[in-house]
């Protein structure tokens, strides 16, 4: 029963003899004898073997260890595996569509700049004592102010903040 539960444990933590004698002092030959029962730890070794391999002494003690109890920890360590890997794929489609969207923001940005850059500012030919035509008027000019006083900052900064982002990522 130890001598099963040793091995076993051991196999489950990809622990060889080697290893696990180091850890606790002693020569691999020591390991071997508890693991095919020629001998047993004593009380202090066997304290020391249970924080060696990370468990209790009563199960070292009890009952033999199954393994299909280890089985059951690898199938649910490729579980969380396969979902830590779409956890970072759908990072990753966040990244791209972050990035399109932007992209696609700086191409509307621009084509708007150069309409309004071709239009000329028609509104300044407008009468501005109709109430009505002077808010559209005043509107519009604060839009061709955004487009054409502000675009190529947003731009730059943008762009500027896009590829200083990749070089320290690298």
């Amino acid at each position: 029963m130890l001598s099963n539960n040793i091995r076993t444990i051991r196999k489950s933590k990809s622990l060889s003899q080697d290893e696990l004698a180091v850890k606790l002092n002693v020569v691999r030959q020591t390991i071997s004898k508890w693991e095919n029962g020629l001998s047993v730890p004593d009380s202090e070794m066997l304290i020391a073997l249970s924080d060696a391999l990370d468990t209790p002494v009563s199960v070292l003690l009890g009952e033999d260890v199954l393994e299909s109890e280890i089985d059951d920890l690898k199938i649910l360590s490729e579980k969380l595996e396969v979902i830590n890997l779409q956890i970072i794929k759908q990072k990753e489609q966040k990244k791209v569509i972050l990035r399109c969207l932007i992209i696609f923001l700086l191409i509307m940005t621009l084509v708007i700049f150069l309409v309004l850059a071709k239009v000329n500012s028609p509104y300044l030919a407008w009468n501005y004592d109709d109430p009505e035509t002077a808010f559209m008027g005043v509107s519009f000019h604060i839009f061709e102010w955004v487009f054409i006083r502000m675009a190529p900052f947003i731009i730059i900064v943008v762009l500027g903040m896009y590829f200083i982002r990749r070089n320290k990522s690298r």
